[in-house]
């Protein structure tokens, strides 16, 4: 069986609270650590508390040894790709070469505008996201940098120390719209499958978006994705298929727990929910099953879950995870 892996999505807005689970899940044997990238966060109002991306994670560098460190994911538009590449460089050092770079267009209109930052139409944002990650690879790969592009352009932009991953830190590129698919395809080492965004919501705020990106539709955009890379002259086995996905476990496959988080997002019952990508629910023999269906089906190894709650994960722990340990 293919190496099955699992991450925990951090808490966003509490550094305590950050700490504590990123310490809990490297001694929880966890994969990764993710957070999010955002000024405003996609969890409460603009005034909910959020911590920036890359400031928690180099902290959290430090305080952990084995762990590796994925955002989920970047906002490509929020800094200049030359700095974006010399931060990622200077965290792959920080965390002795555990960097996975989620990458992602942007999404959220309401934080560009508040913070004048120009919000381009999605077309030009992936644009500008597909420039952005031939940027980071020149900087991260090249002696001397150089790029031009209709959005970018690096002149002699020396980056040292470059990070330590050779050829350079794997990128994650998040989302399943076709424009990222076909980037992913040509580009990425990881894709982090979730509901496409059309309406400036995360599936988390936009039921019917949860709702439509069922197991048919996730089928069809990896197929999608497969197609691209073959057209890219690359091996689709080269692209790692990933999930972001909610976790809600219980003992008993009745508990009002998991319907309560099922209606939550939109899914009228806990089975509804359960045969949903963006779910990882039910009891632990339920989601066990799931994640082997997804590997056979999907080729899906690497899972990075926000967790409802403490006992969801405590489950997830001692009685999904040990099925998969290598």
């Amino acid at each position: 069986m293919a190496e099955v892996k699992f991450g925990v999505f951090l808490p966003t807005g509490d550094f305590a609270e950050m700490k504590r689970s990123a310490l809990r899940a490297e001694a929880e044997g966890f994969y990764s650590v993710s957070t999010n990238d955002h000024f405003f966060t996609p969890f409460g109002s603009p005034e909910t508390p959020q911590l920036e991306c890359f400031t928690a994670l180099t902290t959290i560098a430090a305080l952990t040894s084995r762990i590796r460190l994925a955002p989920a994911v970047v906002n490509a538009s929020f800094r200049t790709p030359p700095m974006l590449a010399k931060i990622a460089s200077t965290l792959d050092h920080a965390c002795n070469g555990r960097l996975t770079l989620g990458l992602g267009a942007g999404w959220k209109r309401d934080e560009y505008e508040a913070h004048n930052y120009r919000y381009p139409s999605n077309s030009e944002r992936l644009d500008q996201l597909d420039e952005t990650v031939a940027v980071l690879k020149a900087m991260w790969t090249q002696r001397a940098p150089s790029f031009r592009g209709r959005h970018f352009a690096i002149d002699h932009a020396y980056n040292n120390p470059r990070p330590l991953q050779k050829p350079h830190p794997p990128i994650m590129l998040g989302g399943s719209g076709s424009k990222l698919l076909k980037i992913a395809a040509a580009h990425a080492d990881v894709i982090n499958l979730i509901p496409p965004i059309f309406n400036g919501k995360d599936f988390i705020n936009d039921p019917p978006a949860a709702i439509k990106f069922d197991m048919a539709e996730l089928k069809r955009r990896i197929d999608m994705l497969h197609g691209f890379a073959r057209a890219a002259g690359r091996d689709p086995r080269a692209i790692e298929v990933s999930g972001l996905s909610v976790g809600c476990l219980s003992r008993s496959a009745n508990d009002p727990v998991l319907r309560a988080t099922a209606q939550q997002i939109g899914f009228g019952d806990v089975e509804a929910a359960r045969r949903a990508p963006v779910f990882l629910m039910g009891t632990p023999e339920q989601v066990r099953r799931e994640i082997r269906t997804r590997l056979e089906q999907f080729g899906m190894t690497w899972h990075i879950i926000f967790f409802v709650n403490d006992e969801s994960q405590r489950l997830f722990v001692k009685e999904v995870m040990p099925e998969f340990a290598r």
